[in-house]
């Protein structure tokens, strides 16, 4: 092969490579730029609800306790005092009670109520007093 042929042959593989290099360069912001906007979406979602919940969580947890609590203990009374079943004493629930369950030990006479993460409260069945909270503060710190 001649000189000026190789020499020809050379530039036209160095073009072939330059216009490969460009395309995956251009494919690669591209793929940057249609990543961009969800990610950054997503990011001013989270910090918004980490504000918001930053606010509201201590009312939320606080209404979570006082609700778990009073559910407990009607659920208890209703269980143990009314002599009915714990099905029957979840129709007692009020309007916005729905996130809470309850769970029943017979064992112990105990009436559970716990909103997921955020609270649980105790009533146990004693003969002469009726059904008790249990301070979950002291057992937690204790």
């Amino acid at each position: 092969m001649a000189t000026a042929e190789i020499r020809k042959r050379d530039r036209g593989d160095i073009a072939a490579l330059n216009r490969t290099g460009f395309s995956r360069l251009a494919n690669a912001i591209s793929t940057r730029r249609r990543w961009f906007w969800p990610v950054l979406i997503l990011a001013l979602g989270g910090a918004l609800a980490a504000g918001w919940f930053s606010s509201y969580g201590a009312m939320i947890r606080n209404n979570a306790t006082a609700g778990t609590g009073y559910l407990a203990h009607v659920a208890c009374s209703c269980r143990y005092i009314a002599g009915r079943s714990l099905e029957d004493c979840e129709k007692d629930k009020m309007a916005g009670m729905e996130l809470i369950r309850l769970k029943d030990d017979p064992e112990t006479k105990t009436v559970t109520a716990s909103v997921p993460m955020l609270a649980r409260d105790s009533a146990t069945f004693r003969e002469g007093y009726g059904c008790l909270l249990h301070d979950q503060r002291s057992e937690e710190a204790g």
